[in-house]
């Protein structure tokens, strides 16, 4: 897949730098933005090109920077003016987009809003529920607009829940921050990180442009209930079930519990072939263990 690729990723988040080292793996070279110098200097660390971007500040050179590039993930999470990435070099991605062989937009399953418990595939209409699923599900119709225009060949992936190293719920239990919150019919989707890199990497493996997906594992659970079970794989007590309107959340913790949807992930079985490491939460957690 990636000898003599260029991967640039607009964001070099937790999920990025996954799919980073697994692009570097395979042999291609990987160039990516971050907002600091301290963090510039750890991507380069990582064998990742860097280059300074945030909302406000844009590429310096992006001709200079985009040069050779054959794939593009965006991560960056738009902001109240809408995405940061077209807002500062649309012109320059329509310059390049029929050079670009593949490019993915990591979004959200939120974009869904509430379902009351109900099940969401691909085709189900998008109705988002806070300002952050709506800035996102505005900035998936601006990017499809660019791809309609000028033929990227664009896929959108709609993220769940992620998990794993570093940040998990047995992690939360060691350093005392989790809780159980309960709140009656609630079901919350997830995915395991490695699994966002097997998503993407088989999409490259079978592109589609136009295609959306949604990433998450076989089984969407109640929260508690998986807190519970990292408990169990610690040997400890799981710590007291809350009610949720008793519940001490920021607003943006609180606003992750106004929607319940159960996610339907066929679409990665069935298109792209995905035979996903962490089937559920419990294959993830159990691996999990191993890098505490």
């Amino acid at each position: 897949m990636a000898p003599g690729k260029r991967l640039f990723c607009f964001g070099c988040g937790y999920s990025a730098l996954v799919f980073a080292a697994r692009f570097r793996a395979l042999g291609g070279r990987v160039a990516g933005t971050c907002r600091t110098a301290e963090k510039a200097s750890r991507l380069r660390e990582a064998g990742i090109e860097p280059f300074i971007f945030g909302d406000g500040a844009p590429l310096e050179d992006a001709g200079t920077a985009l040069a050779g590039t054959t794939h593009l993930l965006i991560s960056a999470p738009p902001g109240e003016r809408g995405d940061p990435v077209l807002a500062a070099h649309g012109m320059e991605l329509r310059d390049i987009a029929c050079r670009i062989e593949w490019a993915g937009y990591l979004s959200t399953t939120g974009v869904y809003g509430d379902r009351q418990g109900g099940w969401v595939d691909e085709n189900t209409a998008i109705d988002p529920a806070v300002s952050r699923s709506d800035r996102r599900a505005r900035a998936e119709a601006d990017w499809l607009a660019l791809a309609a225009e000028t033929g990227l060949p664009l896929h959108i992936f709609r993220l769940a829940g992620i998990y794993g190293p570093g940040r998990n719920q047995l992690q939360s239990i060691l350093d005392g921050t989790a809780k159980r919150i309960v709140k009656q019919g609630q079901i919350f989707s997830r995915i395991h990180v490695e699994d966002i890199a097997n998503v993407l990497e088989a999409s490259i493996a079978r592109p589609n442009p136009g295609s959306i997906y949604n990433v998450c594992d076989d089984e969407p659970a109640p929260a508690p209930d998986v807190v519970a079970y990292a408990a169990e794989l610690l040997g400890r007590a799981p710590p007291p079930e809350i009610p949720f309107e008793q519940a001490e959340l920021s607003p943006m913790g609180r606003s992750f519990y106004m929607s319940s949807r159960r996610v339907s992930n066929r679409r990665i079985h069935e298109e792209l072939g995905v035979k996903l490491s962490y089937p559920t939460y419990r294959e993830g957690l159990k691996s999990l263990l191993e890098t505490l």
